[in-house]
Formats: structure tokens, C-alpha cells, sequence
């Protein structure tokens, strides 16, 4: 009998650390199918970040490099300068990316580094026990922030793809999930897109993907997809910023910043 399923062979068979119902792992293997699609996955790099998944490099088959906490997108341009034949992509979450690693991720993006980025948003800190994190929504209970996030001391949740799309340099950056069996496919397709824009040198590439986190959020897995949807989706709308097949017909020009384009 043919096989129709079978686990990416960009992925070892090791047993994830996650807890359970949180979309890590989910996220691990989109990535690692679409690598796998493209033919890439015998040339890729993948920078591991500080925070949930530090432990990524278990669980692909293709080579990794730990970066310090926030410090991806460097390494990452370091190491595709060097080897620009090299597919790059650093693997963040929000306290790695839109905290310590703000500046890293806003710069690399604004030279144009023709790496790509996955960045997880879960709108708190998961490995050190569920603190206030830059997407924390307003009103939302962390242990740093036990009455719910105050947007009058603490500011405002970070868009980071909205911040992204204002630079004027080509890129291409999505938002998309994984909390349904449709944004899964959606996000297998942004992925896809993003490290074929690479391959073609065309731009740095951006994904962000809103996740789960039952643990720190305090809920069952099933009750922690609902709440995504009801309050994550609202405030971080699901769709494409930024596409280098229009941005590169406006070069010379400071695009207008705009709302999602629906995926």
C-alpha cells in the first residue's frame, strides 16, 4: 500500500518538549514540509532563538545556530552574507523578537536581508512562566500583570507586521494561524512564498503566525484556540501587508502604510 502521510524529512522523529496543545509543533512541521516541497532543506540554516523553542534544532534535520536572546536576524545576516547560496530563516517567538530582538528584526528588514523569518506570536513569555510579553492584549491576565495588561503604564500590544510594512524598503510580510485546519493550510502557503522569495533573491521575508499557549494562558487546549480567535485575530488581523510585486513597482516612492490584504 502507497504511503500517503508520512513525517517531513527535514524533521527528526524526536519527541517535542511542548506542552500539550500548544501550536509549536505544529508550526515545526509547515515549516519543515515546505522545505521539503521547495528542495531547500538540504541547503538551509535555521537560527534558534531564546525562549520556547530553543530547543529546535532537536527536531529538524537541518543544520541550526543558537543565537543569544533577540539576536537571530544578526546571525542569520551574518550567515547568509557569507553564503548567500544558503536558505536562512531564524525561528522567533514574541518575547525573543518584539522585546530584546525589536531592533534586530526592524533593521535587518530595512536592509533588505534576503533571510526569512517565522516569527510566533503568542502574546506572552511561555518558557519563563507567562509574563507580560509586547503583544500581550489589553486586559489580559499575566503574571506580571495579574490585573490585565493596562495600556496607560504598560503601552499598547506591538503590531510588529504593521511596523514592518511601513518601511520603505521591498519585503514581503504576512500574518497568518494555525487554529483552524484552513489557517494551517494558509500559513503552509505564506511559508512556501516566503522561502521562494528567498531562493529567488528577491527580499527578506517575513511570517508571523499567531499560536497558542494553553499553559500560561490558563486554559484547555480546545478553549485556548476560541480565545485566539475571539480576542488575538481582532486586534492582529490575519492577511499580507507587504509583497515585493508590488512594492517593487513603487521603488523611489514612500509606500502608504495599509491594512492587511486578506490571504
Amino acid at each position: 500500500m502507497p504511503t500517503l502521510f508520512s513525517p517531513p524529512e527535514s524533521m527528526s522523529q524526536t519527541v517535542t518538549h511542548y506542552c500539550p496543545g500548544c501550536t509549536h509543533g505544529v508550526i515545526h512541521r509547515l515549516v519543515g514540509e515546505a522545505l521539503d516541497e521547495l528542495g531547500l532543506a538540504a541547503r538551509a540554516v535555521g537560527i534558534a532563538p531564546v525562549g520556547c523553542s530553543v530547543l529546535i534544532y532537536n527536531y529538524f534535520n537541518v543544520d541550526f545556530q543558537e543565537a543569544p536572546h533577540g539576536r537571530a536576524p544578526a546571525l542569520a545576516t551574518g550567515a547568509k552574507r557569507a553564503r548567500p547560496d544558503l536558505i536562512v530563516f531564524t525561528y522567533q517567538g514574541d518575547g525573543d523578537l518584539a522585546s530584546i530582538g525589536t531592533n534586530e528584526i526592524l533593521h535587518a528588514a530595512n536592509r533588505g536581508e534576503k533571510i526569512t523569518t517565522i516569527f510566533v506570536n503568542n502574546a506572552i513569555y511561555g518558557m519563563t512562566g507567562g509574563q507580560m510579553a509586547p503583544t500581550t492584549l489589553p486586559g489580559q491576565v499575566t503574571t506580571t500583570s495579574p490585573a490585565g495588561r493596562d495600556p496607560s503604564r504598560a503601552g499598547f500590544p506591538m503590531r510588529v507586521c504593521e511596523l514592518l510594512s511601513t518601511l520603505r524598503t521591498p519585503a514581503y510580510v504576512v500574518r497568518t494561524a494555525v487554529h483552524t485546519p484552513q489557517l494551517m493550510v494558509q500559513t503552509k502557503h505564506a511559508i512556501r512564498r516566503a522561502f521562494e522569495l528567498q531562493a529567488q533573491a528577491r527580499c527578506f521575508t517575513f511570517v508571523e503566525v499567531l499560536s497558542t499557549c494553553p499553559t500560561n494562558w490558563g486554559m484547555t487546549p480546545t478553549k485556548s484556540l476560541e480565545w485566539l480567535q475571539q480576542h488575538m485575530v481582532p486586534y492582529y488581523p490575519i492577511g499580507v501587508f507587504k509583497d515585493p510585486d508590488l512594492e517593487e513597482t513603487q521603488l523611489g516612492l514612500v509606500p502608504t502604510p495599509r491594512k492587511a490584504q486578506v490571504l
